[in-house]
């Protein structure tokens, strides 16, 4: 309160600074609201309603416009991972698709993209791309002449051409192409599987011992390589006995054409037998989507995409 004379000589301190700028929202409100979105899956209409149940009344288009402004503050910190990232000796990626509200395309939503990417260090980033073509892994891994270990999707084949960048392969993915011809080939099919599954022993007991690189590697070398040795002989062996459209024939074709990049593992002890890891960081989205159905648009979906690499990198840490 002041009287007439003195009104006009009033100070007033200058504000904290907060997320949301002139906002009421403090940061343990809206830490609160990200995780129960992107690490619990609750879809911010049925936060509200959690909200509403204390008392509070904080309606969704207000925390969509608090999310999208959180998410442009972590842009920096983001661009920083993305720079890491490509320092890094090895990366994982994989992708999964995410339904995008889009009122200038045929339809109610279209698939767009998060792209997964992921150091040594436990560093996560992720992209989005309205399309799954190949300019998304082009574009963000630029000129990374590093080993990037992924699925076989076509999309990467362009930029391993031009790129300099090592191709390592991914035995989940191999190993289950043979769990999916069970059914129509068990024989052939479960004697694959018995090979990798020995494969992974070496993996499990070199964990379960807490090998370091060297140990690693020579596991590697001297037990792992006799056994791909015999994987390859029993694909040869069965490759000409089976149809090539069936799926113990479309399981062999896989492998034998990712071979190469399927034995790279062995020769360096940073790398993984497989591409779990990424597959793993891809469940946060995996089980979200189910929950919030859709992003309300492609500039929603980039902001999903910013939360998700803070939300990932902490939680594989």
């Amino acid at each position: 309160m002041a009287c007439k004379k003195c009104e006009g000589n009033i100070s007033i301190g200058q504000l904290p600074p907060m997320a949301v700028d002139k906002g009421i929202a403090g940061e343990g409100l809206l830490a609160h609201i990200i995780t129960s979105k992107y690490c619990d899956h609750a879809p911010l209409n049925r936060l509200e309603g959690i909200f509403q149940r204390s008392g509070v009344d904080i309606n969704v288009s207000t925390m969509c416009d608090w999310v999208g402004q959180c998410s442009d503050l972590l842009v920096p910190l983001v661009k920083r991972m993305h720079k890491k990232i490509l320092e890094s000796p090895k990366i994982n990626s994989d992708d999964t698709s995410i339904p995008v509200k889009n009122p200038g395309r045929k339809g109610s939503t279209y698939n767009g993209y998060l792209w997964a990417y992921i150091d040594d260090k436990k560093n996560v980033v992720f992209d989005f791309t309205p399309t799954r073509s190949r300019e998304g892994p082009i574009k963000f891994l630029g000129k990374y002449c590093g080993k990037l270990q992924a699925d076989a999707y076509s999309g990467y084949d362009e930029y391993f051409r031009t790129s300099g960048a090592t191709e390592i392969g991914c035995h989940a993915h191999a190993r289950r192409k043979f769990e999916y011809a069970l059914d129509s080939d068990p024989v052939r099919a479960a004697r694959l599987m018995v090979l990798w599954g020995r494969l992974y022993e070496i993996e499990k007991h070199a964990k379960e011992e807490k090998y370091d690189g060297t140990q690693l590697l020579q596991a590697r070398q001297n037990e792992a390589k006799p056994i791909l040795n015999e994987i390859k002989a029993v694909l040869n062996e069965y490759k000409d006995q089976v149809l090539p459209k069936s799926p113990m024939g479309k399981a062999i074709t896989y492998s034998l054409n990712q071979w190469e990049a399927l034995n790279r593992y062995v020769d360096d002890p940073i790398l993984e037998i497989d591409n779990n890891l990424s597959e793993r960081t891809l469940r946060t989205v995996c089980i979200g989507r189910k929950n919030y159905l859709f992003a309300g648009s492609e500039a929603g979906a980039r902001c999903a995409a910013n939360i998700y690499s803070l939300v990932a990198s902490c939680k594989i840490k």
